[in-house]
């Protein structure tokens, strides 16, 4: 029922019993400062299969030099506040104003939304956020503030990815950046075909403080 760009309702509220039945349903808010609350379900869908992730040579050399130390849910807030502000820093406008961020981190309060940090020393360098149901990881936003410092975030949430057997990063939409790491598109039927059997699995909730042991 989606129009053609992929706006599939207006209005609501951003409730986290709504927001999850929304990724439940390959759904998600997108929307600027000043306008109603739009709904999203875009075709092609933009999707990472975990085991499809390409790490560079250049990349691999970071990660193996250890100039990140990454973490898991330790600082959410600040995370998806980071994302915020790059594009606003950049002179972009940007749809995570205070009603989002505010909804965002009720969800990781409650165990759903998950943050990766990459610090250098006590700064915060680069991360990501995004939102965890079954087997699907439905990636919202990244930033970095040192050279691959999103990269290596990015590649450290696939790597526990991988070892949690989950299906698939949702990407929603054409993003050059993502492609590059391995991301690509494939059609609507195809896309909840797949989500409709990884969202049906258990869903690890709770704070992912441990990486390498995860809990599950």
């Amino acid at each position: 029922m989606a129009r053609e760009d992929g706006l599939l309702a207006v209005g609501g509220d951003l409730k986290p019993e709504r927001l999850l039945l929304a990724y439940h349903l390959g759904i998600f808010p997108w929307y600027s400062q000043g306008e109603p609350i739009l709904w999203w379900a875009p075709v092609p869908r933009m999707v990472l299969f975990p085991d499809d992730f390409h790490l560079s040579r250049s990349l691999a050399r970071t990660m193996r030099r250890k100039t990140f130390t990454v973490t898991f849910d330790e600082a959410f807030p600040e995370v998806i506040n980071n994302c915020a502000a790059i594009r606003l820093d950049r002179g972009e406008e940007t749809w995570l104003g205070a009603e989002m961020i505010e909804a965002y981190c009720k969800l990781h309060e409650l165990g759903y939304a998950h943050s990766v940090e990459c610090w250098h020393g006590t700064e915060l360098k680069g991360g990501l956020y995004g939102v965890s149901l079954g087997s699907v990881f439905f990636g919202e936003s990244m930033f970095s503030l040192a050279p691959n410092g999103s990269k290596v975030a990015m590649a450290a949430l696939v790597n526990q990815l991988v070892l949690w057997e989950f299906d698939l990063i949702d990407c929603q939409i054409h993003n050059s950046h993502l492609e590059s790491l391995g991301a690509a598109e494939i059609p609507g039927d195809e896309f909840w075909e797949r989500l409709a059997l990884a969202v049906d699995k258990p869903t690890l909730i709770g704070k992912w403080s441990n990486p390498e042991n995860p809990g599950r």
